[in-house]
Formats: structure tokens, C-alpha cells, sequence
């Protein structure tokens, strides 16, 4: 009994391997630029301190753009103060995601078997 094909189905076959094998590359290339980056002298730390002073600064500037508005400053509106909190709130988010992720990839290394 011979079952056909629907070219549909092949196309679409077709479509996932290629993604798959661009995801693939993506990633080589993704480890190719890492090693780049530490023999440029970018680690993990340095990325780290820049994402944890840019949010000091974001979470700064909020706070100072709130008291400005608060004691009656009229060139700060409203607006511009919850822009600041906003972004100052996502990048606390950001970098608190990133904590997470290497707690997880530090636990993951620590179950490993050698």
C-alpha cells in the first residue's frame, strides 16, 4: 500500500530543518563571538557591572525626576517622571532575570557528574 505525500506537508518538513539547522549555526556563532568577547577582554562580570550600574542610574534618575515633581518643579511633568519609573522598573526586572539564569546555569554546572 503506497501512501502519498502532501507537498504541504513535505514543504513544511523542510521549512523546520532549515530553521533548526539556522538555529544550529546561530548558536556556533553565538559561542564564536563569546570567545571573541573574552579574548577582547568582555567577560561576564564586566557585562554584569555595566547592567547592574545602568540600572542604578535608571532607578536614580526616576527617583530624582519623583522629587523634582513632587516639590513643585514645573519643567518635569508627570509623564516624564512615570517614563523614568517604567524604565527603571524593566531594567530591575532585566537584571533580576539575569540573576536568575545564572543561579540556574551555576546549579546546573554544580549537579553535573565529572
Amino acid at each position: 500500500m503506497i501512501v502519498p505525500i502532501d507537498p504541504g506537508t513535505v514543504q513544511a518538513v523542510l521549512t523546520q530543518i532549515r530553521g533548526a539547522v539556522s538555529s544550529v549555526k546561530d548558536s556556533a556563532n553565538n559561542s564564536n563571538n563569546l570567545a571573541t568577547n573574552k579574548a577582547d577582554g568582555t567577560d561576564f562580570a564586566s557585562v554584569l557591572k555595566k547592567q547592574l550600574d545602568e540600572t542604578n542610574k535608571l532607578q536614580v534618575q526616576a527617583k530624582e525626576l519623583s522629587k523634582k515633581f513632587t516639590l513643585g518643579d514645573e519643567s518635569v511633568n508627570l509623564s516624564d517622571v512615570m517614563m523614568a519609573y517604567q524604565k527603571s522598573l524593566i531594567a530591575t526586572q532585566t537584571t533580576v532575570q539575569m540573576r536568575n539564569k545564572l543561579v540556574t546555569a551555576y546549579h546546573d554546572i554544580m549537579q553535573m557528574q565529572i
